[in-house]
């Protein structure tokens, strides 16, 4: 079965960093194995409108603008219109957010439920629940993960962190822990030393 899925998050490239990796590499995987991904995101500078990475990967910067570290105003309201447009005509029929900072994928993620879409949220993040930063995004992130269809987190602590912060069961909330490729990060056999390895071949033999 062929599923048309939307990657959306405030955070991704030409910024760096974790999130954004990780939808670029998720979206990448779905690909390969036949299924339909767009990713949505805000505008950078100059970057707005339509783009195509690996794979024919289509990004849609639309041009919100940001309010806060990245992230765009949580309207709730005005991003409406161009979001179910954008759903709507790519038939997508699940909608995948990323970060509990990104109010881009709180909106998004909202707007599929009212569209009778599938919705996951994926934390990549811990937070406290002491100052009033915590606080805030604790109580979005209860509003918005109250009619989600499943969370995942990239690990146990994480899973325990979202579930007391965002009050949702347990049940409803899976572990894909992040790891090292090691199929892409492999040592350089060249540069290691012959002096250690004669080393570690006599501690073998004397074992």
């Amino acid at each position: 079965m062929v599923y048309k899925i939307c990657m959306v998050s405030d955070f991704f490239y030409p910024n760096v960093g974790g999130v954004e990796e990780h939808i670029f590499n998720l979206s990448q995987c779905l690909l390969q194995r036949g299924h339909k991904v767009i990713v949505l995101t805000h505008s950078y500078k100059d970057r707005v409108g339509i783009r195509y990475m690996t794979n024919g990967l289509k990004v849609y910067y639309c041009p919100i603008k940001t309010f806060y570290n990245q992230s765009i105003l949580p309207t709730m309201v005005c991003s409406i219109p161009l979001v179910r447009h954008i759903l709507l005509r790519e038939e997508i029929s699940i909608v995948h957010g990323h970060s509990a900072f990104s109010a881009l994928a709180h909106e998004t993620m909202m707007i599929a439920r009212l569209l009778g879409l599938k919705t996951v949220f994926t934390d990549h993040s811990l937070f406290g629940f002491a100052d009033s930063s915590a606080i805030v995004t604790n109580k979005c992130l209860e509003i918005s993960l109250a009619g989600c269809n499943h969370c995942i987190c990239v690990s146990h602590i994480g899973k325990e962190n979202t579930v007391l912060r965002a009050r949702v069961n347990h049940y409803n909330v899976s572990v894909i822990p992040n790891a090292v490729d090691t199929t892409v990060f492999v040592p350089d056999v060249s540069r290691r030393s012959h002096n250690e390895s004669k080393y570690l071949l006599k501690v073998i033999v004397c074992s």
